[in-house]
C-alpha cells in the first residue's frame, strides 16, 4: 500500500484503468473506517484499487469546534488502511485542495441540508458536500463507501450524486459499534471514563425505541390472537390476563392512541432514556433527537408508516457525539 498526496500519483481517471472504489475519511481510522474499506474490497474485482482518502476538511468546521484539535494520524491510519485491504491513500495538502484559500464557489446542501446537523452547524454540509466532490472527481471512482452512522451525510452525498449526475455508486456500510453499543467515531477518544458512561445513553435511546416497537408489535399479535372481539387495544391486551400485558396495555393506550408501531410511542421511549442521562455526572446534553423521513431528514408526523430513522446528537462535556438507527413504524395492528 503506497501513500501518495497529489493528482498525478493517483493515477487513470474516470473510465480508464482498473475500476476503483473511494473510501473517504479525516483520518483517525477506526474499525468502522476499516468495515467500509473491506465493504469497497469486496465490490472490486481483484485487480481493482481500494483508495483512501484522509483529509480534514477545514470548510465543515464552525467556530469553536474541534478542527484544531482533531486527531491527525497518518502512520497509524496507514496501519488501519492496510490490514484492511486498502491500496492506496490519498492524503491531499490544504493547498491541494483549496489553493486559493478558502473557496469563493461551493456547494450548497440546499433545503435537505437545513435541519438536524445542519441546524446545530451552520455550513456544515456545504463544505461536506464540497470536498467530498473533489474528491471524487479527483480519484475517480465507480464506488464511494460512507458509513451509515453519518445518516444525514449520506443521504445527501446520495442526492448530489444523483442530482448532479455524478458517474459514481454510493455505498452506505451500517454502522460498527462497540461492545458497549458506542457508535464508534473518531472523536470517542476525546472521552473520559465518566464521560463514555453518558455518552451510552444516545445508543441505548435508540435501542429503547427499536425495543418498544417491537415489544408493541408482539403485545398487537398476541391480542389479535386472543380473538376477544370488539373493544380497544387496551382491553383486548388486559384480556390476555396477564399482569404485565395489563400494565403494557395501559402504556400503550396512552403512548399510541391510533396502533402499535407509532412514531410517538419511539420518541417517547427513546426520551425517557436521554432525560435519565441529563441527570448524571456528567450529564447528556441533548441537542436533538428527530424521527425522520430517510428521502427528505425532515420530521415525520404520528401517523407516519414506514421506514423512519432515528438520529440523536448531545455534547458530554466538550465532546459532540451522532448517532442514528433505521425503524419501521406501524407494521402492526
Amino acid at each position: 500500500m503506497r501513500i501518495v498526496h497529489t493528482p498525478d500519483e493517483l493515477g487513470a481517471p474516470y473510465g480508464a484503468g482498473p475500476p476503483r472504489a473511494v473510501v473517504p475519511t479525516m483520518g483517525a481510522l477506526h474499525e468502522g473506517h476499516a468495515a467500509n474499506i473491506r465493504a469497497a474490497r469486496k465490490l472490486l474485482p481483484p485487480d481493482g484499487l481500494v483508495i483512501v482518502t484522509v483529509y480534514v476538511n477545514p470548510l465543515q468546521f464552525g467556530a469553536g469546534e474541534d478542527f484544531d484539535r482533531y486527531p491527525r494520524t497518518l502512520e497509524a491510519d496507514a496501519r488501519v488502511a492496510r490490514a484492511a485491504g486498502a491500496d492506496l491513500i490519498f492524503a491531499p495538502s490544504d493547498a491541494l485542495m483549496y489553493p486559493a484559500g478558502e473557496p469563493l464557489v461551493r456547494l450548497s446542501a440546499g433545503p435537505m441540508g437545513e435541519p438536524l446537523e445542519g441546524a446545530s452547524r451552520p455550513g456544515h454540509f456545504d463544505g461536506v458536500l464540497t470536498v467530498v466532490a473533489k474528491l471524487l472527481h479527483l480519484t475517480a471512482p465507480r464506488y464511494a463507501l460512507f458509513g451509515e452512522k453519518d445518516a444525514q451525510q449520506l443521504a445527501l452525498v446520495r442526492r448530489m450524486v444523483a442530482d448532479l449526475n455524478f458517474p459514481v455508486e454510493i455505498v452506505g456500510v451500517p454502522t460498527v459499534r462497540e461492545d458497549d453499543g458506542l457508535a464508534l467515531s473518531s472523536r470517542n477518544r476525546y472521552l473520559g471514563a465518566a464521560e463514555r458512561r453518558t455518552a451510552l445513553a444516545l445508543s441505548r435511546a435508540l435501542f429503547a425505541a427499536r425495543d418498544r416497537l417491537s415489544a408493541e408489535a408482539a403485545l398487537a399479535d398476541r391480542a389479535e390472537a386472543a380473538a376477544v372481539p370488539h373493544g380497544d387495544r387496551a382491553r383486548r391486551l388486559a384480556a390476555l390476563h396477564e399482569e404485565r400485558a395489563s400494565a403494557d396495555a395501559a402504556a400503550l393506550a396512552a403512548a399510541t392512541a391510533t396502533r402499535p408501531g407509532s412514531a410517538a410511542s419511539a420518541r417517547a421511549a427513546a426520551r425517557t432514556v436521554l432525560t435519565e442521562a441529563s441527570r448524571l455526572t456528567p450529564p447528556l446534553e441533548l441537542d436533538y433527537l428527530a424521527l425522520v423521513d430517510p428521502a427528505t431528514f425532515r420530521e415525520v408526523p404520528d401517523t407516519h408508516t414506514g421506514e423512519a430513522i432515528m438520529a440523536v446528537a448531545a455534547k458530554v462535556g466538550s465532546t459532540r457525539l451522532i448517532d442514528n438507527t433505521r425503524l419501521t413504524l406501524g407494521a402492526a395492528g
